[in-house]
C-alpha cells in the first residue's frame, strides 16, 4: 500500500475558476485563435452560449480540443514567476499522447467539470490512482486539459503540489502503452532543464508503476460539449 502523506492544501483551494466569458477572453489574450484556427468569435460565441445555458455556474473549464491545440503549442503560454513554460527535451512525441479513460466531446470546445488536483492520491502510482478515481465516478485529466486548467489559475501548481495527467497515454507502433504518463510540475532548473528554467512550468513524464509524495493525480466528473 502507499505510504501516507501530510494533508495538503484543500481542494476547494484550487478548483475556483473565472466565468467562461473570463475564461475566452484569457484564452484570446494567449494567442491561442492563432494557435488552432478557431476564431475569437467562436471562442467569445461558445463560452456566451455555455454560460447563458448555466454550464459554468459550477466552475467548469473552457478547454480546447486537443486535436485543435496541442500540448506541445500549449505548454509555452504557462508562465510561473515569469518564466515561460516548457516541455522537455526527451519528450518530443509529447503530442502523440491521446486520450485514455478520459472520453472527449466530438467538438473544438468543451467543457471539463469538478476539477480536483488529486492531491489525496499522491504517492500513489498512476496503476494504483486510476482505479481509485474509477471508483469516486471521476475521470482522470488529458495533459491539455491540466495545462488549460494552468493557463487559467496558474496557482493550481505549487511546490510539492503538482499533478500527473494520466487520461493521456501513448501507444507504441505495436500498440501497447507506453509507460510513461505526463505530468506537470515545476522546474528545479537542473540537468538537461537549464538554469535559466529554474521555476518554469514544465511538461514531463513518470513511469506508470512509480509513485511520488509531492504529484497528485488532476481529474475531473465530467466533460460537455
Amino acid at each position: 500500500m502507499p505510504v501516507p502523506v501530510p494533508e495538503t492544501v484543500s481542494a476547494d483551494t484550487v478548483t475556483t475558476l473565472p466565468p467562461l466569458a473570463d475564461q475566452a477572453a484569457r484564452l484570446i489574450a494567449l494567442g491561442v485563435p492563432e494557435l488552432t484556427g478557431i476564431s475569437a468569435a467562436q471562442l467569445r460565441d461558445f463560452a456566451r452560449s455555455a454560460g447563458d445555458a448555466g454550464a459554468g455556474d459550477g466552475g467548469a473549464l473552457l478547454a480546447v480540443h486537443p486535436d485543435r491545440a496541442p500540448a506541445s503549442a500549449l505548454a509555452p503560454l504557462l508562465r510561473r514567476e515569469g518564466k515561460p513554460g516548457f516541455v522537455v527535451v526527451d519528450m518530443t512525441d509529447v503530442d502523440g499522447f491521446v486520450p485514455h479513460h478520459a472520453e472527449l466531446p466530438d467538438a473544438p470546445l468543451y467543457l471539463v467539470d469538478g476539477l480536483d488536483r488529486g492531491d489525496d492520491l499522491a504517492n500513489r502510482s498512476p496503476e494504483e490512482a486510476l482505479p481509485a478515481l474509477g471508483e469516486k465516478g471521476r475521470t482522470p485529466l488529458v495533459l491539455t486539459e491540466g495545462i488549460h486548467w494552468l493557463l487559467q489559475r496558474p496557482e493550481v501548481l505549487e511546490r510539492n503540489h503538482c499533478f500527473m495527467t494520466i487520461g493521456s497515454r501513448l501507444r507504441k507502433p505495436n500498440g501497447a502503452l507506453d509507460t510513461r504518463t505526463p505530468a506537470i510540475w515545476i522546474s528545479n532548473g537542473t540537468g538537461r532543464d537549464g538554469r535559466e528554467r529554474r521555476d518554469a512550468p514544465k511538461v514531463g513524464w513518470c513511469w506508470w508503476n512509480n509513485r511520488h509524495t509531492w504529484l497528485g493525480f488532476g481529474s475531473a466528473t465530467g466533460r460537455r460539449g
